[in-house]
């Protein structure tokens, strides 16, 4: 038994329904896609909190290591007060460098410019 012929008409209707089909799901695709992650913009109250973030972070080890070390000697609050600061220095320190870093991305200064134009 042989296959039974296709006519050229039928053939060419199967191939349109075939390619609208594939068009329809592209375009799902393109739709449910996934936004590439571009260079994201943040505003600059998070910029603020993440800097507060670093010197409280900074402050908090310092005044931890020193408690310790001041329990585990004896010493009463001198490495407190030594730890601290250089805990307080760290966090100025890091707060700095992400203000550097800040100001030297570009990518940012875009996205805030194009942002005030939109």
């Amino acid at each position: 038994m042989g296959a039974w012929p296709v006519a050229e008409t039928d053939q060419n209707d199967h191939k349109a329904r075939l390619d609208a089909l594939e068009r329809k799901l592209a375009d799902k695709r393109a739709a449910n896609a996934p936004k590439p992650h571009a260079d994201e913009h943040y505003s600059q109250a998070q910029h603020a909190w993440r800097m507060v973030i670093e010197l409280v972070a900074g402050l908090g080890i310092g005044f931890g290591m020193g408690y310790g070390l001041d329990a585990a000697f004896g010493t009463s609050p001198f490495l407190l007060v030594i730890f601290t600061l250089l805990g307080f220095a760290a966090g100025i320190q890091t707060m700095m460098r992400t203000a550097n870093e800040m100001n030297s991305n570009p990518a940012a200064d875009d996205a805030q410019d194009k942002a005030k134009r939109d």
